[in-house]
């Protein structure tokens, strides 16, 4: 089989010892995160401060889930996802208030795909050498869960919904920038919009659940994705996260919209907040 089309070599080693090891590089990574900042659609900018904080523990992980023998039927049953997840029609065709149809929903409703991720990593990655071992399938499952994970965690793709999700990865597999990124997102959620909405409460519970639940990473999703979407939540212990609940009503209180913490759409009262904060 073709490593380049997705599917997995039998005989590709575990990891390629050519691979870099990566340094940190503070600067670049605030660096990316202020034009993240300006656009949180700008995907690429998420890449980029993942490599300028790398998590060192990323390759012994790994190469401990290859090695084993749940490792490998993962790999072998899920070889590789995107085009899986993509397949709403036969997504579709498992029950009714399963997580596959919820998944669906959410995707639909947000106009996202699984490939689009992989596309937006494309742009980064083009100029990156390639390495062809089974160290890549599990990076890249890494990156294609993201969009499940608020599906399961019930957190939107709101500003706060998107720091919470990278909380709660950090909760599973600590790289620095997930941190970085969600608690440098959540200071300026609070300086943009002054309220007692308990934003960093919401991430720090996050976090919190993401270390309660099994790496989604290392989890057979589509043995998962027939089922009730509350009972995979029982399953894998994630409990409704309050904080973030609360912080949307305080803000609404405000008149002020979740998903448009910027203040494109704010009304005159939002605005004058905003002048205040800045």
């Amino acid at each position: 089989m073709n490593a380049l089309n997705g599917n997995i070599q039998a005989d590709l080693p575990l990891y390629d010892e050519r691979r870099p090891v990566l340094n940190w590089r503070p600067r670049k990574a605030l660096r990316h995160f202020r034009q993240l900042l300006k656009d949180k659609e700008r995907t690429e900018e998420v890449f980029h401060i993942f490599e300028a904080l790398p998590w060192k523990g990323m390759r012994p992980a790994g190469v401990k889930f290859l090695s084993s023998a749940k490792g490998q039927a993962i790999r072998s049953a899920e070889p590789y996802l995107p085009p899986m997840l993509d397949d709403h029609a036969a997504l579709r065709r498992m029950p009714a208030g399963s997580l596959a149809h919820a998944y669906c929903d959410f995707m639909e409703r947000e106009g996202l795909s699984a490939q689009g991720l992989v596309d937006e990593f494309a742009l980064f990655a083009a100029t990156k050498p390639k390495f062809h071992d089974q160290f890549e399938w599990y990076m890249n499952r890494a990156r294609d869960t993201h969009d499940m994970l608020h599906v399961l965690t019930g957190y939107g793709r709101d500003a706060l919904g998107e720091a919470c999700v990278l909380a709660f990865t950090y909760g599973q597999q600590p790289s620095p920038a997930h941190l970085f990124i969600g608690y440098m997102a959540g200071l300026n959620m609070r300086k943009t919009v002054p309220s007692k909405a308990p934003v960093l409460h919401a991430i720090r519970e996050g976090q919190k659940l993401g270390k309660a639940c099994p790496r989604i990473i290392e989890t057979a999703l589509f043995d998962l994705l027939p089922l009730p979407l509350d009972e995979v939540r029982r399953r894998l212990n994630i409990t409704p996260a309050r904080y973030y609940k609360q912080c949307h009503a305080e803000w609404k209180a405000l008149g002020v919209d979740p998903y448009d913490l910027l203040g494109k759409n704010l009304p005159a009262a939002g605005v004058e907040q905003l002048a205040a904060a800045a």
